[in-house]
Order: structure tokens, then C-alpha cells, then sequence
């Protein structure tokens, strides 16, 4: 994932994952938490010795809170494995890099992490993958030394998105994307995605507008647009948070059900809006996949095994459409990955 001030968000957002999936004890800044013992164990498992691994987030979104569920179901299932679930608390490059060190300080064997800022990432994960096993989810760094990417084809998905926003909006109009980083590697290609799916239409895109993961920041472009385009007929948000952003921005201007919304993943603001009718419909990923296939990849290469590894270094993980016919079971489904009912 690799998304109000956001500052002022997290205080919100440490509340709520503080017991389970971000800042651990004292330390609220690397929001580390571990599936045993945060001490660093040796690679090997030998000698009643812990396999100590990590999987890094981008961003302490409710979004990770599935893929954690993942990491910790395979963690159950691969005894002598030490689990490091670390969620950056700001969301940015620098609290990931300074994450990511403190856990090779520590002696973690294998990384897998979904990079803030891939690009301006590579240099620093070249150096990272030369001392632990490294793959990315989520989010890919390609140009990277990364051995496998786990994760979604975000173009396909975009392209997913892009057929979506045709239906709502059967006779075209003008929309807007919204996103935390324009450049981010998956940002890029669901963009890219929907104005490929959207070509040849009679629906366009009249800006993209970024955030840098500030929630706030992201209602405020919302609600902007909607005052500086009043006729604008669909409001797209690509990171998770963007959908619920959307939604609040476009209940406060009373145009529910006027101005459309298409988002990606699924925030339970998300979920509640498809399920009252004010938002059109989502793309979501498998976090849950990422954490679980991510702890049990990271496990094989440690041992030597790239058996799992597909040729092109790329394990893809499909995208689902979700509306208000299947969000019901969508929800069901989702709750049973979270240890709900």
C-alpha cells in the first residue's frame, strides 16, 4: 500500500492499531510489531533459533491490517519463523529507510516491503537486497535487486477501474483522479490503466491531483474540485484512503449520488458507502495474499528454495470488482480473513 492533517491522523490511527498492527510500546515512530520475540534470531533455525523475517508496509492504513493477518497465519503454520510486521508511522521514505535499517541492525534475514517511493528507492534497496533476502509486495521497485515482486498487475487493475467508471457513468463526463504519489509505482500504473481502458470514450480526465499520503490533504482535493468543476461527474481516489476521503468531501457539497465515486481497496468507509449507494463501486487487492504468500516466499529463499519464484519475477495476485450486488459477500468473506464473523 507501500495513504488528516495525517499527523493528526495517525493519532486516530495508532488508536486503532496500536493492540494489533502498528506502533508497539514506547517506540511510535517505527510502529514495529512482531509475531514472537522482537529479538533477532539466527537465520538458520538451528538450535532452537528463530528465523527472524520482516514484512514492511509503505503506511499504517486500515488497509494492512489483512495483510498482517496473512503474515501471522503463515507464521503459525512455519514453526521456528520471528515475524517483524513494521507500519512506517508517517508514511514516508525516510521513516521506512530508517525501519528497514534498524531491522537489519538487528539482524534480519529477509525484507519484504512495499517501497514509498520506489524510484527514488532503488540505490538504497540495492544495498538492503546485498544484506538480506529482499522482495517487495504491494508495491514494486522493478529496477531494483529485488528477487520477486508479490502483489497486484496494477495496470490491469486500473483497466478494471477504468471499465468500472464507464458503467457508472454511461453517457461519459468529466472525472478526477486522486492520489497520494502521482509517481509511485503502482499510482503510475493504475493511471495508466484506466486511461487505457478509458480510450475512445466519451469520459476524461480533467487533472490528477496528489495528496502525499496527507488524509486531510485529500479531502481538501476533493472538495476543491468539486467547487472548481461543478460539473464534474466522477471523483476517482486510487490509494485506499482516497474512497473515504472522496465520500466525506461529496456528502459535505450534498452531491451524493450526483458526482460518482470509483476508489481502490477496501476501507470498512468503503464498503459502507457501496452498501448505501454513495459509492459507485472498488477495485481490491488480496492483502491477505501478499502477507501470507510474502512470509512463505521470504522462508523459501532464506533455505535456498526459488522454486517459488516465477520466471519473470513477478507473482501476481488478481484484483475484484466490487459493488453494491456482491459487496455483502465481499464483506463476509473479508471478515472471516480478519478473525471476525
Amino acid at each position: 500500500m507501500n495513504r488528516s492533517t495525517f499527523l493528526a491522523g495517525l493519532a486516530v490511527s495508532a488508536a486503532l492499531f496500536l493492540s494489533g498492527c502498528t506502533n508497539n510500546g514506547a517506540d511510535t515512530t517505527s510502529g514495529t510489531t512482531g509475531g514472537g520475540s522482537t529479538t533477532p534470531a539466527a537465520s538458520s533455525g538451528a538450535d532452537g533459533e528463530k528465523m527472524s523475517i520482516a514484512f514492511v508496509t509503505n503506511n499504517p492504513s486500515d488497509y494492512w491490517t489483512i495483510a498482517r493477518k496473512g503474515t501471522e497465519q503463515a507464521e503459525k503454520e512455519m514453526p521456528g519463523v520471528d515475524l517483524q510486521f513494521v507500519m512506517p508511522a508517517d508514511g514516508t521514505a525516510a521513516t521506512q529507510k530508517s525501519n528497514v535499517d534498524d531491522l537489519l541492525a538487528k539482524g534480519v534475514k529477509a525484507i519484504a516491503i512495499s517501497p514509498v517511493d520506489p524510484k527514488n528507492q532503488t540505490a538504497w534497496l540495492n544495498t538492503v537486497a546485498e544484506k538480506a533476502v529482499l522482495i517487495t509486495q504491494d508495491s514494486d521497485a522493478p529496477d531494483s535487486k529485488r528477487i520477486c515482486y508479490i502483489g497486484t498487475d496494477n495496470t490491469a487493475a486500473g483497466k478494471q477501474a477504468g471499465e468500472l467508471i464507464k458503467k457508472a457513468l454511461p453517457g461519459g463526463g468529466k472525472i478526477m483522479l486522486f492520489v497520494g504519489k502521482r509517481d509511485a509505482e503502482n499510482a503510475k500504473q493504475r493511471e495508466e490503466g484506466i486511461r487505457a481502458a478509458l480510450e475512445g470514450s466519451n469520459v476524461s480526465i480533467v487533472d490528477v491531483r496528489t495528496d502525499d499520503a496527507d488524509h486531510a490533504r485529500a479531502k481538501t482535493n476533493a472538495a476543491d474540485a468539486l467547487t472548481k468543476y461543478p460539473d464534474l461527474a466522477a471523483e476517482v481516489g486510487l490509494w485506499s484512503y482516497n474512497g473515504p476521503a472522496i465520500l466525506s468531501a461529496v456528502k459535505e457539497a450534498n452531491k451524493s449520488g450526483k458526482v460518482k465515486i470509483i476508489c481502490f481497496d477496501e476501507e470498512k468507509a468503503t464498503l459502507a458507502g457501496i452498501k448505501s449507494g454513495e459509492i459507485y463501486a472498488t477495485v481490491v487487492q488480496q492483502p491477505y495474499q501478499f502477507g501470507y504468500q510474502g512470509v512463505k516466499m521470504m522462508v523459501d529463499l532464506i533455505k535456498g528454495d526459488k522454486s517459488g519464484v516465477p520466471a519473470n519475477g513477478q507473482k501476481i495476485v488478481e484484483t475484484q470488482g466490487i459493488t453494491k450486488e456482491n459487496v455483502e459477500e465481499f464483506e463476509k468473506n473479508l471478515n472471516k480473513q480478519r478473525g471476525g464473523s
